[in-house]
């Protein structure tokens, strides 16, 4: 079997070109550039057999990146595992959207990112603005151990919590909290699809937003007065968290759209009736 082989047997399964040379290059590892160039070159036994593997549990419907150990995201590649949900690009909204708050801070500003997973939110935050005081947090420790490779391997400091949503972060105030908590609705039609990444970093109760709700209630006495929350959220549900804030009188309700157009993204500033200031998390 060569490259050409290898192409044509990913097609008789049904797998998209870009998903096959995504794979083909891990496995080889070389470039699509070099796989157009050299489509003759053979594949011994051992990579004939993993390939053959791949692509069986490509189709069905386990991630590439679970496959091939890896993803992009804003700029980053990222080590991910079945522990932790596979990077979406729609998530580098939120990254965006953050870095554009923090643009206009002080150097120091604190951040947070709630129920973290690879750590893709956290670590391209402390990438990109490097004065920045990030911490993480995550319910699972597999998870957990996985964003701290990352940020060990990417030599990006981040301070790792192990919790759920505020509970490692009693007495700490931030500038900005972020995150991409669960949203899917239970039992939702396109779950099946999802079957082999973390369900309980997908789902939250019979709207999807039990997750998002404990946040939002949360979030105010672990910000500074002029501080924001920002969320991700499904694509069809930018109404209702929008409600969400505004009904417990968050200020300044903003959304942001996604790749497709969507309203993927609220956020808002702390309401004005939260309770005094804490210290603020350092370093």
């Amino acid at each position: 079997m060569n490259v050409t082989d290898a192409l044509a047997l990913a097609r008789t399964l049904g797998l998209p070109r870009s998903d096959a040379n995504v794979l083909l290059g891990a496995l080889l590892d070389r470039s699509r550039t070099w796989l157009l160039t050299h489509d003759d070159a053979p594949l011994d036994a051992v990579q004939q057999a993993r390939w053959q593997d791949w692509l069986a549990r490509r189709a069905d419907g386990v991630p590439v990146a679970y496959l091939t150990g890896q993803h992009e995201f804003h700029g980053l590649v990222l080590h991910v595992t079945p522990d932790v949900l596979d990077p979406r690009p729609d998530t580098e909204t939120l990254v965006d959207w953050a870095l554009e708050l923090l643009a206009s801070r002080p150097p120091g500003a604190a951040v947070v990112d709630l129920g973290t997973g690879s750590g893709a939110i956290a670590l391209a935050i402390r990438h990109r603005q490097p004065d920045a005081v990030v911490s993480a947090v995550d319910l699972s420790p597999a998870a957990l151990a996985v964003a701290q490779g990352n940020g060990e391997r990417l030599g990006l400091p981040v301070r790792w919590r192990l919790g759920a949503w505020f509970e490692p972060l009693a007495g700490e105030c931030f500038d900005l909290i972020v995150s991409n908590p669960p949203y899917i609705v239970e039992g939702d039609a396109h779950l099946p699809a999802l079957r082999h990444e973390p369900m309980l970093a997908l789902t939250s109760g019979a709207d999807g937003l039990d997750a998002i709700r404990q946040i939002v209630a949360e979030a105010p006495t672990h910000l500074q007065p002029d501080g924001w929350l920002l969320l991700e959220h499904g694509h069809d549900q930018g109404p209702a968290v929008s409600a969400l804030f505004r009904e417990a009188g968050w200020r300044d309700t903003d959304q942001r759209a996604d790749l497709a157009g969507h309203w993927r993204c609220t956020g808002a500033k702390r309401p004005l009736h939260a309770v005094a200031e804490l210290p603020k998390s350092s370093r």
